[in-house]
């Protein structure tokens, strides 16, 4: 019950906040999440566990899922220096964070899990401010391909790092054979999940309402037995995402008759996410240490798509642009802290302190520097004063 109220709280803030600003509804949910946190809401558990822990994957595994189906991998072959600013940005906003993390000593075995934990973009709130923004151009393909490969190499790297802080004594080839395992369920479970749908769409129509329940039902299915035997859930989605986008060279995209199914399950996502890192405690210390983790991510993820931008076929205005909407964070970055908590509760505590603010502000404010940076970019469909009310008879139409 109290779930199912702060949910309906959430969509009817995520509607007014949107209607009389133009700001995404994922501003709107992440408030009601916010609030519920700092009045003691008692319905997520922190690290993530249980049923939490199922919907956050889950949620997470059907974004990636699409969002791994969006990565254009001719692209790379015919403008390979979109693949160069991924990396750039990734390395050099892993190798910032660290740095200004042991320059305000913070301990060392915590650093790094924060400094990955900051790489990870979020392609759900840049994807659902793409969607009420309405935008389209270069500056929103690259901030979707480019937060979606940082969630990838977040994921693969961030398990990688859980794995050694569960094993405090063991060097580092003794950590190796429980990553490979992680690696190698994903991708098994990443392929099947693609060859499954793969075979579907042989015989269903991608429009079809009943490919749409087909492809939730074995996404969940995929988060449930890659959990089970070890791997990643978001991991193998977003692989199966990514080889169904090869096998399957039509265009498509999660149908639009999934549309509420999935709505539902970001809202979620989203009010779990600002819940849980509202819970976390702000000292002085702990603020001037997440601010200056913040400014020192967007400074980061900006030089880094300006490293990559020569003859990448983008302006250095776009390319901004391109880093500004690369900032938000939310669910990835909350659920890799998690690992890292439940890997090493010690040092766990250390990581949470600070990741779980950063998160929370960079939910919010970071959803709102991605569509003032979209608009900049003059890529919405209409400018940002006539959004609220050109949508006023469109809610329908949303996907």
């Amino acid at each position: 019950m109290q779930w199912s109220l702060l949910l309906a709280a959430a969509s009817v803030c995520g509607y007014l906040v949107y209607r009389h600003t133009g700001l995404p509804k994922v501003v709107g949910y992440s408030i009601v999440g916010m609030v519920a946190g700092l009045l003691g809401f008692n319905g997520a558990l922190w690290p993530l566990q249980g049923i939490g822990l199922f919907m956050m994957e889950l949620a997470i595994a059907v974004v990636l899922f699409d969002a791994g189906g969006r990565i254009p991998w001719r692209w790379f072959r015919h403008n390979p220096m979109v693949l160069v600013q991924s990396i750039a940005e990734s390395a050099l906003t892993y190798l910032a964070v660290y740095w200004i993390m042991l320059w305000l000593n913070v301990p060392r075995e915590a650093a790094g899990p924060i400094a990955l934990v900051a790489m990870a973009a979020s392609p759900a709130v840049v994807a659902r401010v793409v969607a009420d923004t309405r935008a389209a151009g270069p500056v929103t393909d690259r901030a979707i391909v480019l937060s979606t490969l940082s969630t990838l190499y977040a994921l693969t790297f961030g398990g990688a790092h859980a794995e050694m802080l569960s094993r405090p004594g063991s060097n580092f080839f003794e950590a190796i054979p429980p990553v490979l395992v992680m690696f190698g369920v994903s991708i098994v479970v990443g392929m099947l999940l693609s060859g499954f749908i793969r075979l579907a769409l042989r015989y269903m129509s991608p429009a079809s309402e009943n490919t749409s329940i087909l492809a939730l039902a074995l996404i969940a299915a995929s988060t449930t037995v890659a959990a089970h035997l070890g791997g990643s859930a978001p991991l193998a989605a977003l692989i199966g995402g990514m080889l169904i986008k090869q096998l399957h060279p039509r265009p498509w995209a999660l149908p639009r008759q999934l549309g509420t199914a999935s709505s539902v399950l970001n809202m979620l996502m989203f009010v779990l996410v600002s819940t849980v890192a509202a819970q976390a405690d702000w000292t002085l210390t702990i603020a001037s240490t997440v601010f200056a983790l913040i400014a020192v991510r967007l400074l980061a993820k900006a030089l880094g798509v300006g490293i990559g931008n020569i003859g990448s076929g983008a302006s250095w205005r776009q390319a901004l642009w391109v880093g500004a909407a690369m900032m938000p964070m939310s669910s990835i970055a909350l659920l890799i802290a998690s690992q890292f908590v439940t890997a090493s509760p010690a040092t766990g505590a250390i990581i949470a302190s600070i990741a779980l603010p950063t998160i929370l502000l960079m939910e919010v404010f970071g959803a709102v520097i991605a569509t003032v940076a979209l608009y900049r970019a003059g890529e919405t469909h209409k400018p940002w004063a006539t959004l609220p009310s050109s949508q006023s008879g469109g809610e329908s139409r949303e996907s």
